[in-house]
């Protein structure tokens, strides 16, 4: 692929529900293009863009995928996204790297959940944004309904650049609305023509309010619109270019990807109207030296500034950086800075890639989007830059995990192995989280749901050969006690030979939460010798740590030993050890055991009409409200939830909310388990240690 002026660049994001015909969209772009010779089908995976074998056997999209595409002297950078929200991380990597999020909607399902989000994330990230209203050849297809939402949801500045051809199996084409042109579509050939006879006066009203909105987002052509009531060619264009780049105006689009139709008109529609990387401006970051912001202009005569917005690791090839540069050119067989690490990174191979296919180039000039594999240190969100003139771009903001399942090798010997493995597979996937609880001594993973951990493991089978099984993490519930005791413990072993004798006398009594464990020697008299008192609190320490009433750690207790007695010949550290775990276990026992458990803060946004069974839901988890807070059209729930009952919130939210929810947690505090709740634990931990000895 040749190299093209930052001017004749476009980088566009696809995103929308899943099932709205991206992937395929994506497909016959690249046909229409000459980008392939061959349109492929997700039935059949052989899709350029789903090409992982999870993509193919599961058939819908998993990961961002680059599909680059010359048209009339252009290069358009497309970046399929995944639909579902398992995989939303993709998107915000993606979108990152564009200046155009390309929304597509479903003329038949109209505006859904995850079009939302991913609206919402384009507005965060101030891009350009277009709506391809697709599928309008299937059955129950409503162009005219899903604009109606649109403008209801996201004002009328949601204007039709394109208006249809037919309708459901009749669809044939689409009239631009500013050349009052129609391209109609027959199998692989579009042709232009006029606009027919019964679309004229839609036309004509459909051109007049887009014009009107050109008008209204400039103070200059406003003033002449209303004084001549006309704008010139080059004005409309100008203006709508501008309108679309600051967000005032969101062209819509038409298409049906399967059969091709609208397609050219769309690939000429991105090269009239939508912004270039040069159109899209200046990108801003910190300098590593000054510490001041610093702006980067998108030319080639500036320094390096590129920001890697997905990596992809495999056991064999290495890591796979993917990058967007902003500034400068980054260039095979050169050396650059990584800003986040602080380190250098030598290039050796650059490609451009589309699907899985790599090709080799010379060099990625500023606006253009490439892959560079087996660079040291280099991760997704880094900044790769000149290190004279060192910059560090805004981190990619990343959505937390909001599900933890506990992993374990499925073969013995093979944790190392699977440890390794999963570590490699969060390298490419931020929104996978890999820990191991020095609590509960289990490696847990987190992120964005059921079906994203099960392709997490999937794909550390595939790739690396090992096999982990799944369950529910354990609760780090901890115990401790609520009164005070005075116990003995004594150890006495007679079995011919030299014997065994500990005795100690300990109290038991609790200190202020979190304070964790003291242990006071108050032996007067060498009633215990001073070589043997460590052993005691060892002894303690080790029942401390296994648990006495359900197998959890014991915390915030005081214990003191201030009495007892030794034999001269029968006494040993060890005799003295098993009289300190045999005194916590009789002291702990009668000082009144309780069990602690995590509470969470936890703070739900959702759409204000969902607020109550929000609230509702959380009570039922023994939640304890903390109050709310309006957030634009949404409305942030707080309250404080016991981690226990948190497992299962994430499918819970997303069904009380239509999948408009999301939520964050955090740990605040320990608090008593009600008393049902504990007999109910302590139960279980007693019937497993049974049936384990």
């Amino acid at each position: 692929m040749k190299k093209y002026a930052t001017a004749n660049i476009r980088n566009i994001g696809l995103v929308g529900h899943g099932g709205c015909g991206k992937t395929t969209l994506t497909e016959a772009l690249l046909f229409a293009s000459g980008a392939i010779n061959r349109f492929g089908k997700i039935d059949e995976g052989n899709t350029t863009s789903d090409y992982d074998p999870e993509e193919i056997r599961r058939q819908f999209s998993i990961n961002a995928s680059l599909a680059p595409c010359e048209w009339n002297k252009h290069k358009i950078n497309f970046i399929d996204t995944p639909g579902y929200t398992d995989f939303i991380g993709e998107v915000y990597g993606a979108l990152r790297a564009v200046d155009i999020a390309g929304i597509v909607v479903d003329a038949v399902s109209g505006l859904e959940v995850q079009t939302e989000r991913v609206w919402a994330i384009a507005d965060d990230y101030g891009l350009a944004k277009f709506v391809i209203i697709n599928r309008l050849d299937k059955e129950n297809a409503n162009f005219d309904e899903v604009m109606r939402v649109l403008q209801e949801v996201y004002t009328d500045k949601v204007t039709p650049l394109q208006l249809p051809i037919g309708n459901e199996a009749n669809f044939k084409g689409v009239v631009d609305v500013l050349n009052q042109k129609a391209y109609t579509t027959d199998g692989d050939k579009t042709t232009t023509g006029d606009v027919p006879s019964d679309m004229a006066e839609e036309v004509a009203g459909a051109r007049e309010a887009l014009i009107e909105r050109i008008a209204e987002s400039d103070d200059a052509l406003m003033e002449k619109y209303l004084e001549e009531g006309e704008l010139s060619p080059a004005e409309i264009k100008s203006g709508l270019k501008a309108a679309i780049a600051s967000g005032q105006v969101i062209p819509v689009t038409c298409t049906a990807a399967v059969t091709s139709v609208g397609i050219e008109a769309l690939l000429n529609a991105i090269l009239d109207y939508l912004p270039s990387p040069e159109e899209a401006g200046a990108i801003k970051g910190i300098g590593v030296k000054s510490g001041d912001e610093l702006e980067r202009k998108p030319s080639e005569s500036e320094p390096l500034t590129a920001l890697v917005f997905k990596t992809v690791a495999d056991p064999y090839v290495g890591k796979l950086n993917y990058f967007r540069v902003f500034s400068g050119s980054l260039k095979a067989n050169s050396t650059v800075h990584n800003s986040e690490k602080a380190s250098k990174e030598r290039v050796g191979h650059v490609f451009a890639v589309r699907g899985k296919t790599q090709e080799d180039v010379e060099a990625v000039p500023a606006g253009d989007i490439g892959a560079v594999a087996k660079l040291a240190d280099t991760m997704t969100s880094d900044t790769l830059c000149d290190e004279g003139r060192a910059i560090k771009l805004p981190p990619i903001t990343f959505p937390e995990p909001v599900i933890s399942v506990a992993a374990a090798a499925k073969t013995k010997g093979d944790e190392e192995k699977l440890g390794t493995a999963l570590n490699r597979v969060a390298e490419e996937d931020p929104t996978l989280s890999v820990r191991r609880d020095t609590e509960t001594h289990q490696t847990v993973l987190s992120g964005m749901g059921d079906m994203h951990l099960d392709i997490i493991i999937e794909r550390v089978k595939r790739k690396f050969g090992v096999e982990a099984v799944l369950s529910a993490p354990r609760i780090p519930f901890k115990e401790t006690i609520k009164g005070d005791a005075a116990v003995q413990g004594r150890h006495k072993k007679q079995s011919g030979g030299r014997g065994q004798f500990g005795d100690v006398w300990v109290k038991v009594e609790p200190t202020q939460r979190g304070e964790g464990f003291e242990f006071v020697d108050k032996i007067v008299g060498g009633v215990v010798p001073q070589q043997y008192r460590p052993a005691v609190e060892k002894g303690i320490r080790e029942v401390m740590e296994h648990g006495i009433i359900a197998g959890y750690p014991v915390v915030d207790i005081r214990v003191t030993l201030y009495d007892g007695s030794y034999h001269a010949v029968d006494s040993s550290e060890m005799a003295f050890k098993i009289a300190g775990s045999l005194a916590i276990k009789k002291g702990f026992m009668d000082a009144k055991p309780i069990l602690l458990e995590p509470i969470m803060k936890v703070e739900v946004v959702v759409p204000k009409q969902y607020m109550g069974d929000v609230i509702g839901d959380l009570s039922s988890r023994r939640g304890k409200p903390l109050g709310s807070e309006s957030r634009g059209r949404n409305i942030a729930v707080n309250a404080l939830v016991p981690l226990a009952e948190m497992a299962t919130y994430a499918s819970t939210l997303r069904s009380i909310s239509s999948g408009r929810g999301a939520y964050h947690m955090e740990f605040d505090h320990y608090e008593e388990v009600p008393g049902e709740t504990a007999k109910k634990i302590i139960e279980v931990y007693e019937k497993e240690r049974a049936a384990g000895s």
